[in-house]
């Protein structure tokens, strides 16, 4: 029997390439993920390893109690203590550093990398010999005044920034231009993540960071036989108690790889996706293959029964080569996978998030994950058309093949409804959820899956209705159109397996796409919403503000026509913790269209808030209330009162008070989080952008938003469901014009004697080319219809969730997106059908008709 399969492999060897294909993307998604993975987490071990090879320990400040003195949390880190660390035994060196944050501006003016965290900021402290070995030259030379500054290599080539450019950065505060004198180069692992670097002379960064003649480290390097841990002990016996503390290099290291793993977890969730979307569509392919196979095998394998082979046997025949198909499929993906492994560190650093350079990592999990994703699920997919072949009695198999009895059909009819009314069941409920928690998510993606199955399980029996339907308009093409019709419905079940990848892949790419633009446009309304100001002026960050002499400025730059200050804040107000948007009652109107219910926004000030529809509505309030409420770090609750009530904006926030004091008790009281800028009609423009952000010193902390930006930001995993949708529908495609392949190339061996004879009656080559084509377009609409239908109604169903989590959001048909799907799904099984046509086109009528 094993001789038999593999004999049964290499006689099938074209047929089952198809499946290998469909498996081997599976695979190669799955084994190139963690093979990426691994080398990706290599990487950066390495370089954090390199970025504290001198390093044994470091001190830091600790945070000074409350109530301490003046003196700021670092002050405690001088040159005294370095001196006192200096002779701890066991320590060979002592590096003093001043750590902080700084973002910078590309030459062009825009901002470069912002983003929180990873925008370190340094003094450069040269060593004995004038050179800092943790940040080695490459170009010019270090920093030696307050108006001069070095970036690493990466951060000059983003930023086209060159020696002896001026270059505009800021920290915590106002802009700054300083002189770019030197590059260099850094194993930073938050820098090689996609961040930036900016170095200072120590002087400077003393002045930014810390005070002067203070750090915010102290780096140690251990002599010969001194370890880490016990040279942080000594350690912590000099230094002040409850004033700092000491950490190892390894805990250092340690902590940046977990930062940046955070930052980089979700570049392994994509291919993830792909790889199981890619095996589960696959798997309808391995089935309906070896289905075939087995079909096409009846006498052969009656043969085999007849002279003594048990149904154990058979089986046993049909999974080894179920097992070979895998070994070659897991083989081939994991190849493939490694090409995958190798291009994804170049395609995520096109969109700036740079991963540090290193060889492939191959460890044993890849190489595990592809045998047992490639073997598990090919010898999974063909243990039911194993166990049909083993059911199979002598006597009827040596007879003509017959369509399986009525009454199979019957029990597939009972299971497909109950699972169609459990999918609809789980999904029907949710419509009228509007919280999209992790539960209502779970159970959308449940009765989602349901739904699906419950179509392929029915398919078969949808089979004669829709392909009569599809029938209409590829019966305009004749005799031809008429028999290709007729060859879909002679075997549904086989039919509907083909079918079934493009049903999945079509069902999945629908829904996305409906969700995804359906929440775009509630986006861009909700963006609207409530704003009636063109630009937005606001922090890249919670810790910056806006300098409120900023906004003088804004209002007499050119084609402005009003601008207004917004400090944001946070309400303690009914045991809740709500947002509150300090205006300014007089000029509040001319940038935000607030639509009070009573009241007005004019009667706002000390002690006077109004409130939006929903608060108004939980807590019990109205016009006129009183209610204890306490804004921003300030923890004494006072009385407030209610004087005006509002339709619920985003703009607005929950509620709103006067900017005096939102912006007193706010946690930043200097500065404040919003400027909402009125220009004048047609002004919108590039040029008024940027006059804007020269009016606000082109910070790079800040950010100059019109409203399609703002809705831009807003979508912020549209990009991503996008891809996904796309990416989810080009695998959808691929195994979909493989199993098509694949069911053509064998029906038109089965029917070698039926093309003979239509080929002897008058039948032209290009006839039988377009019946065999045509019979691949209904087939391929099929899949697409049932698809459509599918993804639709679980749309519909998971929208209310998507109700919840986004205001003003309902229903939007992408029609564009929805008709592509279409004419690409009819175009794949119109392409997959041209190898077989040509075949059958070749044959020669009296060959054929002898053919036995």
């Amino acid at each position: 029997m094993l001789r038999t399969a593999v004999r049964n492999v290499l006689a099938h060897k074209a047929r089952l390439a198809m499946t290998v294909l469909a498996v081997c993307l599976g695979v190669a998604f799955a084994s190139g993920t963690l093979v990426f993975a691994d080398s990706a987490a290599a990487a950066y071990r390495a370089a954090a390893s390199r970025n504290f090879a001198d390093i044994a320990v470091t001190v830091t400040a600790r945070q000074a109690p409350a109530g301490a003195a003046a003196d700021q949390p670092d002050s405690v880190l001088d040159d005294a203590l370095a001196r006192r660390l200096a002779a701890v035994p066991g320590v060979a060196a002592v590096r003093p550093s001043v750590d902080g944050r700084a973002a910078l501006n590309a030459a062009d003016g825009t901002p470069l990398r912002v983003r929180p965290g990873a925008n370190p900021a340094a003094a450069y402290v040269p060593g004995p010999d004038g050179e800092d070995r943790r940040h080695p030259l490459a170009a010019g030379r270090a920093p030696a005044g307050g108006d001069e500054i070095a970036v690493d290599s990466g951060t000059a080539a983003a930023g086209h920034l060159h020696v002896g450019d001026s270059v505009t950065l800021a920290t915590d505060g106002p802009a700054m231009t300083m002189r770019l004198v030197g590059i260099v180069t850094t194993t930073d692992t938050r820098v090689l993540a996609g961040g930036t670097l900016v170095l200072f002379d120590r002087a400077t960064a003393q002045r930014l960071f810390a005070t002067s003649g203070h750090y915010t480290a102290i780096d140690l390097s251990a002599a010969a036989g001194t370890g880490q841990s016990e040279l942080a002990r000594r350690v912590a016996t000099v230094l002040p108690p409850d004033r700092a503390e000491v950490t190892t290099a390894a805990a250092r290291a340690a902590q940046q790889a977990v930062y940046v793993g955070t930052l980089t977890r979700g570049y392994q969730k994509m291919p993830t996706v792909f790889a199981g979307i890619a095996l589960f569509i696959g798997s309808f392919l391995v089935i309906n293959t070896f289905t075939m196979l087995v079909t096409r095998r009846t006498r052969e394998i009656a043969l085999l029964r007849a002279i003594g082979a048990s149904r154990r046997q058979v089986v046993r025949s049909v999974l080894v080569e179920a097992v070979l198909v895998g070994l070659a499929a897991s083989a081939a993906g994991f190849v493939l996978g490694l090409g995958i492994a190798a291009v994804l560190p170049g395609l995520l650093s096109t969109g700036g998030d740079l991963l540090p350079d290193g060889p492939l990592v191959i460890g044993p999990r890849p190489v595990l994950a592809a045998l047992g994703v490639g073997v598990g699920v090919t010898v999974l997919a063909a243990w039911l058309p194993a166990r049909k072949a083993a059911r199979v009695a002598p006597v009827e198999a040596l007879r003509t093949a017959q369509q399986p009895p009525a009454g199979r059909f019957r029990v597939r009819a009972v299971a497909g409804l109950a699972l169609l009314a459990l999918g609809v069941g789980l999904l029907v409920p949710l419509t009228g959820a509007k919280d999209a928690s992790e539960g209502n998510l779970r159970g959308a993606m449940l009765g989602c899956g349901v739904l699906v199955l419950a179509l392929i399980v029915l398919a078969p029996l949808l089979v004669v209705p829709a392909i009569r339907l599809i029938g209409r308009l590829t019966g305009r093409s004749g005799i031809t159109g008429h028999l290709a019709q007729q060859n879909a419905l002679r075997d549904p079940r086989r039919t509907a397996a083909t079918a079934a990848t493009l049903l999945v892949s079509t069902a999945l790419v629908t829904g996305l796409a409906v969700i995804g633009n359906s929440t775009g446009q509630a986006l861009d309304r909700q963006a609207a919403a409530g704003l009636g100001a063109e630009y937005v002026i606001s922090t890249r960050t919670t810790t910056t503000g806006v300098d409120p002499a900023a906004v003088q400025r804004v209002a007499h730059t050119a084609g402005v026509r009003a601008a207004s200050a917004v400090a944001d804040s946070v309400l303690f107000i009914g045991g809740r913790v709500r947002d509150i948007s300090g205006v300014d009652p007089d000029s509040v109107d001319d940038v935000m269209r607030l639509d009070f219910l009573s009241g007005s926004a004019k009667d706002l000030g000390p002690g006077r808030i109004a409130v939006s529809s929903t608060i108004a509505r939980e807590s019990g309030l109205s016009t006129g209330s009183q209610v204890d409420a306490t804004i921003g770090r300030s923890r004494t609750f006072a009385k407030y009162t209610v004087v005006g009530v509002y339709q619920d904006n985003p703009t607005a926030h929950d509620a709103l008070g006067a900017r005096a004091e939102v912006q007193q008790d706010g946690f930043l009281p200097d500065s404040v989080q919003r400027i909402l800028v009125r220009t004048d009609p047609g002004s919108v423009s590039p040029a008024t952008e940027d006059r804007l952000r020269a009016a606000v010193g082109n910070n790079p902390l800040l950010k100059v938003q019109d409203r399609p930006a703002l809705v831009r930001e807003a979508a912020g995993t549209m990009g991503n469901l996008l891809t996904l949708m796309y990416g989810l529908l080009a695998i959808g495609v691929v195994i979909a014009g493989l199993g098509i392949v694949n069911t053509l190339a064998i029906s038109v061996a089965e029917r070698t004697r039926e093309i003979g004879v239509l080929r002897a009656i008058g039948m032209d080559r290009a006839g039988v080319r377009r019946m065999i084509r045509l019979e691949a377009v209904t087939v391929a609409g099929f899949g697409t219809l049932l698809g459509l239908a599918g993804g639709l109604f679980g749309a519909w169903a998971v929208g209310a969730l998507a109700n919840g989590a986004v205001k003003q959001y309902s229903l939007a048909l992408p029609w564009g997106t929805l008709l592509l799907v279409c004419l690409l799904s009819l175009a794949v099984g119109a392409l997959a059908a041209a190898v077989p046509a040509r075949r059958a086109a070749a044959l020669k009528p009296l060959e054929a008709v002898a053919e036995a």
